[in-house]
């Protein structure tokens, strides 16, 4: 079964279009909701509970708390991002790869780390991505093309 298929037999609402190559949708994936043209990748984990609650038990033993997760249109969730409880994720956005996105996103922001922070807009980062633009999307010689690249047009990330 596929990942998006498996989502939508489980309960996850997903819009039109959409990526999905996840099966983490955490213990209530009836509270995610993914819009339509969204690019969910490899490992991103949902979570919709506070599991921290079993630490109270002993005294409030019907202690539960939950928060719905919603991912708006045109986003992008990098691999093996955690998305926790709460979490609203706005429209054209970017998450980077490993992020804990541990508040909501504004539409148009792109956030990375540990917890997630706002690195900037998604206008700046398609400025960046033009400057790097290889033009090989949907080439199947891909690899040919690579090799006899421009060494200035591969990202290279800033030093410390």
């Amino acid at each position: 079964m596929s990942p998006q298929t498996y989502a939508r037999h489980i309960g996850v609402k997903i819009g039109k279009d959409c990526r999905i190559a996840t099966y983490w949708w955490g213990s209530e994936p009836g509270f995610i909701e993914i819009g339509n043209r969204v690019n969910i990748t490899r490992g991103v984990t949902f979570i919709t509970h506070d599991g921290g609650a079993w630490v109270f038990r002993d005294h409030y033993p019907d202690l539960d708390v939950f928060g719905k997760i919603k991912i708006g249109d045109h986003s992008f969730i990098g691999y093996y991002a955690l998305i926790m409880p709460g979490v609203q994720i706005g429209e054209r956005c970017v998450v980077g790869a490993g992020s804990v996105v541990t508040k909501s996103v504004p539409d148009n922001s792109v956030v990375a780390g540990n917890p997630a922070r706002l690195l900037g807009s998604t206008d700046t980062y398609l400025e960046k991505l033009l400057a790097h633009n290889a033009k090989t999307h949907g080439y199947s010689q891909k690899s040919a093309i690579l090799n006899t690249m421009d060494e200035d047009l591969f990202l290279r990330p800033p030093s410390f």
